[in-house]
């Protein structure tokens, strides 16, 4: 029987340590992620939301070890990938690829668009150059590009271009969960759009896992099945897409969504106010406290713990689970 769950985090928490000023002042750390617990399906598309500096990010740089988490648990179908290193790392790391953010630095402009896109196959080994060259091209035509291409360098192509070439290398090597860094965030709008779609067809007919990872919700709501909304660090909110878009319990998440620019709106996005508070020494209670309007006492004091309130709706608010 093929186990359903395909990634499952676990208290999953990333300390970055800040220099000191000398030997003797104390050791302080940056908190990028704190205490997050999540499971991914096969098959699903999980979008990771937030604002910069959230932790969504190096939630995934986590879950695809090119970080080490400070603590918790990474399981990789059934497995514990958190401490892997050498030989077990190097087969763990091909299962879960990247696109990234900008297609302009994340392609080296002194590779052919041919050798970008084979040397992952070259380095996993992936069999003969003929049969390389035959795979290249394959990814070419799945991704709309010609195969002229590969003989081009990335200066030679606009930026929605580029980012199919780099869709292109994360596919290559057949990964299980491709995790898509804000991967459409530097493009305009109707180049969001095909490669969207581009990523959705993909997902159908390769069977493919995505994280993606995003600060725009009209975004994620495309291509997403369930939500889950980071805020300094800490999830605050989960729920599956089609509830999440109808109701959000979190004020953050309530925000977030508000925030989305919408021209037949007549009365206007309020931005939030308050201060948002520094993740090097945090203070007692709920992090969003400085900026939430239903702020109360116990919130400056316990921090809210992630709790289900609904049928797979979960929220980390005093709001909700005071009124048990």
């Amino acid at each position: 029987m093929i186990n359903k769950n395909i990634i499952f985090v676990s208290n999953l928490t990333m300390n970055f340590p800040i220099k000191r000023d000398n030997f003797l002042s104390k050791k302080q750390y940056i908190r990028a992620v704190d205490d997050v617990s999540f499971n991914i399906n096969h098959g699903d598309s999980i979008g990771i939301v937030g604002e910069s500096g959230s932790g969504k990010t190096t939630v995934g740089r986590m879950i695809s070890r090119l970080l080490k988490p400070s603590s918790g648990t990474i399981i990789y179908e059934g497995n514990n990938v958190t401490n892997i290193s050498g030989k077990e790392l190097k087969l763990y790391m091909p299962n879960i690829q990247t696109v990234f953010q900008d297609p302009y630095t994340s392609l080296n402009p002194r590779l052919t668009i041919g050798e970008i896109i084979s040397e992952p196959m070259k380095i996993n080994k992936w069999g003969s150059k003929n049969k390389i060259n035959s795979r290249t091209k394959h990814l070419l035509d799945i991704v709309g590009l010609p195969h002229t291409s590969i003989n081009r360098y990335s200066s030679e192509f606009s930026g929605g271009q580029r980012q199919r070439i780099a869709i292109c290398r994360a596919i290559a090597i057949n990964p299980k969960i491709v995790i898509c860094d804000e991967a459409v965030s530097a493009l305009d709008v109707s180049m969001q759009a095909k490669i969207l779609n581009l990523l959705v067809d993909l997902k159908n007919n390769l069977k493919l896992t995505y994280i993606f990872i995003s600060h725009d919700l009209s975004v994620v709501r495309l291509v997403c099945d369930k939500i889950i909304v980071m805020y300094m660090g800490r999830i605050i909110e989960m729920s599956p897409s089609d509830k999440f878009f109808e109701k959000q319990y979190h004020p953050y998440a309530e925000a977030l969504l508000e925030s989305i620019p919408d021209p037949y709106n007549r009365i206007g996005f309020k931005p939030l106010d308050g201060e948002i508070q520094s993740n090097i020494n945090l203070s007692n209670g709920c992090n969003f406290q400085n900026r939430c309007k239903y702020v109360k006492g116990i919130c400056k004091i316990n921090s809210p713990p992630l709790k289900e309130i609904a049928n797979q709706r979960s929220t980390a608010c005093f709001l909700y689970q005071d009124s048990e």
